[in-house]
């Protein structure tokens, strides 16, 4: 997990979204690294909230929480204001959506251009750093291509993401005639609208990642601001906050009670990798651009093998979900990421912190 890049004290920075699983790591290795952070919080009265930041080490003397609206302009000013750097890890959460294009996708992209007016009032700001996510990288027609290296100069492709369905379809009947199959297929249209799960579906979140960020990148050139992007991968590591993200609930899944795997591959990334990447970005002054923080592409099948070996009491499922070839994903090229000084964690090890963190946050009993 170590980096190159100076230190942060007597440096002021701010952290949008702070109570968020990425951002509390990324403000404990602030402060630790001697950071005064302001960090904007949706509800700075909720302890879910916030408690685990303000037990923070150097939380008493060096954090600073703030509310703020991402969809009022000039929230984020007095925030801002001191600042050498902002790190807008924010975005707008609805559990309960009507409408994904006006309360997801129209707020997130309006939240990261608020947050990209306060920092350009500000001359003291150098860098702005933002989370977007391999999600704005992968998905476009290079990814059909067996044994592609995918990098930073890809970008997704929501029309080629409904394309794709079409592909997978064409797969499926060739196996299934193959193998004697009896199957049906449902073929809906662009599919939006009320979500009844806590997560984005696919479309939707191909669609708010890619805009977002090029929305980030579009203000930034006009406006002269210093922006750099890191897009992580699937991100599972110890949990700070007490709450369950959707990324380590596949992990917490296979460990408690499903019976098979996803037959999918992951962008595994450490939270901690992701969070030291943040900090290295801000901190060396050559970086720019896009960076892919990704350490390894897994199948699922290798995670369960890992778990089994760390975890041999555990009724870990063989099974995988269907009987179809695994899927493979493409390797994604991380040699820009190791020049910000990030040495990624074995996955071993992310795993086994992720299933100690899951039992110490009493999520499962093992």
């Amino acid at each position: 997990m170590s980096g190159k890049g100076g230190g942060g004290e007597g440096k002021v920075v701010c952290v949008t979204g702070a109570s968020g699983y990425i951002a509390s790591w990324l403000v404990k290795l602030l402060l630790l690294r001697g950071y005064t952070v302001k960090a904007s919080v949706r509800n700075p009265n909720d302890p879910k909230k916030t408690e685990h930041l303000l037990a923070l080490d150097g939380a008493k003397e060096r954090l600073h929480l703030f509310q703020a609206d991402l969809l009022e302009e000039g929230s984020f000013d007095p925030i801002v204001d001191g600042c050498e750097g902002v790190f807008h890890t924010a975005s707008p959460v609805h559990f309960s959506v009507s409408d994904p294009q006006v309360e997801l996708i129209d707020p997130a992209l309006k939240g990261t251009v608020n947050v990209l007016r306060s920092c350009a009032k500000i001359p003291s700001i150098k860098r702005v750093v933002l989370t977007s996510s391999m999600v704005a990288v992968f998905c476009n027609r290079k990814m059909l291509t067996p044994g592609l290296q995918m990098d930073e100069t890809w970008f997704s492709d929501p029309l080629f993401c409904k394309e794709s369905k079409t592909l997978a379809e064409e797969a499926a009947w060739k196996f299934a005639k193959e193998n004697g199959i009896d199957l049906t297929v449902i073929n809906p249209g662009w599919v939006i609208g009320p979500l009844l799960q806590p997560t984005l579906n696919a479309t939707v979140e191909v669609v708010l990642n890619v805009i977002n960020e090029e929305a980030a990148w579009k203000f930034a050139k006009e406006n002269g601001i210093d922006l750099t992007v890191i897009n992580p991968g699937w991100v599972i590591g110890p949990l700070l906050q007490p709450t369950l993200n959707a990324t380590v609930e596949v992990v917490l899944n296979v460990i408690n009670g499903a019976k098979s795997f996803p037959n999918a591959s992951y962008r595994w990334v450490d939270v901690r990798d992701v969070a030291n990447a943040h900090i290295q970005a801000f901190e060396i002054p050559s970086a720019s651009g896009r960076y892919c923080v990704v350490n390894r592409v897994a199948h699922f099948s290798e995670v369960v093998k890992i778990l089994h070996e760390l975890y041999p009491a555990l009724d870990i499922p063989e099974k995988c979900e269907n009987d179809a070839p695994f899927q493979m994903g493409n390797v994604v090229v991380n040699e820009k990421a190791k020049g910000l000084g990030i040495e990624f964690t074995p996955l071993e090890v992310t795993l086994k912190d992720t299933v100690e963190s899951l039992k110490e946050k009493n999520f499962v009993a093992l």
